[in-house]
């Protein structure tokens, strides 16, 4: 018989692929909740079929990055010297509590906490990357085997049993352990250390879990153009603006999965959003009131750099 394909969960998995190819995150964090929340399909199903989606879509992009050289193999072996062996056991992990209700109430329960991570993550990302500086040197980094190993084997610890963390987690945990790494390395590293963590915990799925083909497939008829569009016009849209807006998403997942009410969640929501509001308008108003250089200044300052060059200039 046909295998009756799900148009309306094609189309949540491509708004959700806008997102994560807007921000590069939030992949398994949005996924994941979606099919549970929203299509009814079991937790461990909904793990199982973003994790064989994954599988086939993460190849795409950390291709791109290692064409273009940003990524350090170094970090990308050690991370996966934890995170491959993990990740499999984390699908171990569910099935040793057995099956029916107590397999589905302990994956709703760890994806719960690792949302809230994942959100946290996010908001840490942010901090840091404000922080960081543009004249950092740009020289090799020195490789911390022992904490490399144990970020890989947290991180795929968490995918296999939830799969969210590859793009959330490890890449905040990296970029503690890592703060000289540049941005597009940082990203290049984690996509690339990703594909086989996510084919280790697919693998761990199809034998154990509850893949499900016709999940499967929605997910890739939705995502792959998904993403390409978010890609494509990320440096249009403001990043700041949708990460605040994938905190709260997350937030919101995080409630469901622990079982809040319909109303205290939509307080909740509401509580968050108008509080991600105000900052980001206390946050533009304080960059609107900053006083620029009057035309006055800027031409003595110019003077002044262009007296300092003849004077600093050897004679000929």
């Amino acid at each position: 018989m046909a295998m009756d394909f799900d148009w309306p969960m094609a189309l949540g998995s491509f708004l959700v692929a806008i997102v994560v190819g807007l921000t590069g995150m939030g992949g398994g964090a949005l996924m994941t909740p979606m099919l549970v929340t929203f299509f009814g399909v079991s937790p461990l199903a909904a793990v199982s079929s973003d994790l064989a989606a994954s599988a086939v879509m993460k190849p795409v992009g950390s291709a791109v990055h290692y064409r273009r050289g940003t990524v350090d193999l170094r970090l990308v072996g050690w991370l996966c010297a934890g995170s491959v062996p993990a990740a499999f056991c984390g699908v171990l992990i569910p099935r040793a509590l057995g099956d029916g209700e107590a397999v589905h109430d302990f994956i709703e329960l760890a994806m719960g906490i690792a949302l809230l991570v994942a959100a946290a993550g996010i908001l840490v990302r942010g901090l840091l990357a404000r922080r960081a500086r543009p004249d950092e040197d740009d020289g090799p980094i020195t490789v911390r085997p022992v904490p490399t190993v144990l970020v890989g084997a947290v991180g795929g610890l968490v995918v296999g049993i939830t799969s969210v963390g590859s793009g959330s987690l490890i890449i905040v945990a990296l970029l503690l352990l890592y703060p000289a790494l540049k941005p597009n390395h940082l990203v290049g590293t984690d996509l690339l250390q990703a594909v086989p963590l996510v084919f280790a915990a697919a693998l761990g799925h199809l034998l154990f879990g509850e893949f499900r083909l016709e999940v499967t497939a929605a997910l890739l008829v939705g995502s792959i153009p998904g993403v390409y569009l978010g890609s494509r016009i990320s440096s249009r849209a403001p990043a700041g603006l949708i990460r605040r807006l994938l905190v709260l998403v997350l937030v919101a997942s995080a409630l469901n999965m622990f079982g809040v009410g319909v109303v205290p969640l939509a307080w909740t929501i509401a509580a968050i959003a108008a509080g991600t509001a105000a900052t980001w308008l206390v946050g533009r108003r304080k960059r609107d009131t900053v006083p620029s250089e009057s035309p006055d200044e800027a031409g003595e300052t110019g003077k002044r750099s262009t007296r300092g060059r003849s004077m600093a200039a050897p004679d000929r």
